[in-house]
Formats: structure tokens, C-alpha cells, sequence
């Protein structure tokens, strides 16, 4: 039987799902080095060291889960029942990573930050590899599987826009109603992240649940399961597989080294007293432009030119927006509104390569059918969230070794014959240069690189992904007529 198509009650669940779980991935990848590091005290390479170990840990759990999801049967489906397990328990532990006690002492928290990350790690696996591996299974290749993909994507950007945009606006305003009168600066953020995270987890798992409800799976060619070994084997020999996942990572770890580094840079280095502001400001820039390139000018530009064509325009768009940012971040920067123009690029490039990333992991499920004679799609896309998540640890590495070499944590001294409301004046030139020149440069290379090896290594063009899923189409028509 073929994949057949989805209802539009079944894609805007899907959607809506999309967006759920990307808020709460945005919330980890963006603030659990800032919670514990910033405000809790713990030491910048500690949580470097912990979220690099928690990436590498997932290095074995995320494709022993792609094993798992390609040999569930049940009454309810191959991806549902793992979608709402890994849901409702990524939801409760995202609540405890962020609600760690803020009186328990340096190495207790390292414990609880190394535990709970780790198994957020493994609880948001449970669920991110059955929802993507749900779009080769429900679609047929071409411009059906490409508008599915992005809608999901345009969603999962929006997600990530809302935490973006959102998410140091609430915790302030979440922290002044809960933390108490007499609470301190620091204490009202550490208690506002709590009830943000709890916010955001209930908000994941409605959104979730309606994709549970709403998306009614439907038959796909019998997927024989391997041990773990064949699967590396399998994956390994998919070329085009490798070959967009190692792109993947070098991309996301330009994004999440910005990302993580972006609030020390308004609070260290742009930043007085009103830093805040400026920072919500810009972010709320950024994720509007994000969502506006996946929704318009990626449908746009897909118009006049092939997907891989757009794919070199975006990698040169965010090289770009980080050199005028790199420009910008030696001038005065009396204004948050210049900081506008390198948003523009970095943001809009951002968007436009997470869609176009997925869609071409997405063809190489065909591809590696005819290749490999297998169909799997659950490994392929575990490798997609492993690697996501590889970036991240990186990129969290990276940040914190940025950190620790420039003594940027709360608390920083400010000299007295300095005004006071201005928290960047502590703050060496020294240690403001390599704040800047982490967040630009480190970025700027990786995308390079992985502009040169994309050019070098990936042959499934427009034309070749056609071929392909016509020669997909004959294959399974045939062992339907067995």
C-alpha cells in the first residue's frame, strides 16, 4: 500500500507538534548553560564537559532508539505510543532540570545538572525520532514529502521563535510573581525559568497529544529491523546520508555557539542595566525573520531556484550577517536596531537551512532503499536528532571554554569609580574580544567548511531526487504484485 496523503486536520496537528517540540528543545539548547553557569554558579567548563558527555552518550542511545521505534507494533501504531511516552516525560524533566535547589552546594549540582540533562537527552529522543521519521512514512517523494517537511519545519521555527522571543520577557515577570518581595535579581530569574519550564512542558505535551489524536498513521512497506552493528553499517553506506549529517553539524554549531553566547554578549558587552530589553528586542527580530524564511522566503526563492541553490545562498547570507556583526561589535553600539542587520542574515539563513537540511536527510531514505534495499527511515532520522544534539554539546563546549577564559558569570566586579548600572565596565577589552570573536568567527569557519564539503559530496539534485522516487514508486508496486 502506498503512503497516503494527510487531511489538513492531520498536518496542522502534525505542525502543531513541531512547534511544541521545538520550544522545549530551544529551551535546553539556548538557556541550560546560562541557568546553571550564570545563575546558579557552577563553573563554565564543568557544564561544557557535561553536555559534551550527555551528546556523546546519545551517540549510542539515539540509534539503539531507531532500532526500537522499526520494531514497535502495536494496535496504536509504529510512532505514536513512543511520541506520547517520550513526551509526557521530556515535559516532567525539563520542569526538574530547571528547577534545580539553589541552596544545594557546587558539587550536588554538578550531579543534578549531569543527571537531568542526560535524561532530558534520552526522554526527548524518545519522541523526536518517531515524529520525523513520520515523514517518509506518510509521504511519497517530491513536492509531497518537500511541503510536508517544511510545514513541519516552519512550525518547528516558530517554536524555536517563541522561546526565542519570549523567553527572558516571562522568566523576569514569572520570577517577581513567584520568587517573593525581598528575592534578589539573580533569585527572581533562577525562580522564573522554573515555572517558565513547567509552562512550556504542559504546553508540549497538549501540542503532542493533538499530533497523537489527530495523526492516524497509515501502512508503509514492512521495514525488516537490524541489530545495532548492521544499522551503523546501513548508515555508513548511505553516502548522502553522512554526507548531510555532517553538514547538520557543522551548521548547528555555528547556530548554537551564537545562541548560547548571545546573552552573555548583551549583558557583558552591550549591556547596562537595560540589557534586557535590548536582548528581547533583538531576539524578537530574529525569530520573526526566522519564521517569515520558512514561510515566505523559501517558497519564494524555491520558485527560481533548485533546492541546493538555495542552499549555497543561505550559507553565504550567515557568513555574511556574522562578519557585519563582527564589524558592528567594535563600534559603539549606541543602538540595538544596527544590531538588525546582521540579525537579518544570520536569522533569515537559519530559518531557510533548517528546512532545506531536512528535506534532503528526507531523500535519502530513497535513496539508501535502492541502494541498501532497506527502508530506514527511523535510522536515518535518528541520525538527524543525534546529530542536532551533537552540534549543541559542541557548541555548549565551545561557549563555555569562551566563558572560562573570559571570567564572564554573574558576579563579575564592577569598579567603583565606573557607574554602576553599567554591568559591561567589569569586563575587560581583552575578555570582550573573545566574546566577540567566538561568536563570529568559530561560526564563519564552520559554515565554510561545510559549504566546500557539501559541494563535494552531495549528487541528489532536484532531478536525481525525481528519478529516484519514480524508481522507489516501480519497486514498491512490484512487491505489492508478489
Amino acid at each position: 500500500m502506498q503512503p497516503q496523503k494527510l487531511s489538513g486536520k492531520s498536518k496542522l496537528s502534525y505542525a502543531l507538534g513541531a512547534v511544541g517540540k521545538d520550544m522545549v528543545y530551544m529551551l535546553s539548547a539556548s538557556y541550560v548553560l546560562y541557568y546553571f553557569q550564570d545563575l546558579l554558579g557552577v563553573k563554565a567548563y564543568i557544564m561544557g564537559i557535561i553536555l559534551l558527555i550527555a551528546r556523546v552518550f546519545d551517540a549510542f542511545n539515539d540509534p539503539i532508539m531507531g532500532v526500537v521505534v522499526a520494531k514497535t507494533k502495536t494496535r496504536w501504531g509504529k510512532f505514536r505510543p513512543w511520541l506520547l511516552i517520550g513526551t509526557i516525560t521530556n515535559a516532567v524533566i525539563l520542569y526538574f532540570m530547571f528547577a534545580a535547589p539553589p541552596a544545594m552546594d557546587a558539587k550536588g549540582l554538578v550531579a543534578y545538572a549531569a543527571v537531568f540533562y542526560i535524561l532530558w537527552g534520552v526522554t526527548y529522543t524518545m519522541m523526536d525520532i518517531p515524529y520525523w521519521s513520520m515523514i517518509p512514512a506518510f509521504t511519497e517523494g517530491g513536492k509531497e514529502r518537500e511541503n510536508l517537511t517544511t510545514l513541519a519545519r516552519t512550525c518547528a521555527g516558530v517554536g524555536s521563535a517563541i522561546i526565542t522571543i519570549v523567553t527572558m520577557k516571562l522568566v523576569p515577570m514569572l520570577g517577581n510573581a513567584f520568587a517573593g518581595e525581598n528575592a534578589g535579581a539573580q533569585m527572581i530569574e533562577i525562580v522564573g525559568f522554573k515555572y517558565f519550564a513547567a509552562i512550556v512542558g504542559i504546553l508540549f505535551i497538549v501540542f503532542i497529544g493533538l499530533t497523537c489524536i489527530n495523526v492516524k498513521e497509515k501502512s508503509t512497506a514492512e521495514m525488516k529491523t537490524t541489530s545495532v552493528g548492521q544499522m551503523f553499517k546501513a548508515l555508513i553506506q548511505n553516502d548522502q546520508a553522512m554526507t548531510v549529517t555532517i553538514a547538520i553539524v557543522l551548521i548547528n554549531c555555528a547556530v548554537y555557539i551564537t545562541s548560547n553566547l548571545v546573552i552573555y554578549f548583551f549583558k557583558y558587552d552591550f549591556g547596562t542595566t537595560g540589557w534586557n530589553n535590548a536582548y528581547v528586542l533583538f531576539n524578537m527580530f530574529g525569530g520573526a525573520i526566522q519564521v517569515l524564511s520558512m514561510m515566505l522566503f523559501y517558497p519564494l526563492l524555491r520558485k527560481k531556484f533548485s533546492s541546493l541553490q538555495i542552499f549555497y545562498i543561505c550559507i553565504g547570507m550567515a557568513v555574511a550577517g556574522y562578519l557585519v556583526l563582527l564589524g558592528l561589535s567594535f563600534t559603539a553600539m549606541k543602538s540595538v536596531f544596527l544590531l538588525f542587520i546582521p540579525a537579518f542574515f544570520i536569522f533569515a539563513a537559519n530559518g531557510m537551512l533548517t528546512v532545506i537540511t531536512t528535506v534532503f536527510l528526507a531523500n535519502t531514505v530513497d535513496y539508501g532503499e535502492l541502494k541498501n534495499h532497506r527502508r530506514d527511515e527511523s535510522v536515518i532520522f535518528s541520525m538527524q536528532t543525534f546529530v542536532v544534539k551533537l552540534a549543541s554539546g559542541i557548541a555548549a563546549l565551545a561557549a563555555s571554554i569562551c566563558l572560562s577564559i573570559n571570567n564572564l558569570q554573574s558576579g563579575t566586579e564592577v569598579s567603583e569609580t565606573d557607574a554602576v548600572t553599567d554591568f559591561s565596565v567589569g569586563v575587560s577589552a581583552a575578555a570582550k574580544t573573545g566574546l566577540r570573536m567566538t561568536m563570529t568567527l568559530i561560526p564563519i569557519a564552520g559554515l565554510i567548511v561545510a559549504f566546500f564539503w557539501f559541494k563535494k559530496k552531495y549528487i541528489l539534485t532536484d532531478r536525481k531526487v525525481a528519478e529516484i522516487a519514480d524508481e522507489v514508486k516501480k519497486l514498491h508496486a512490484a512487491e505489492e504484485a508478489k
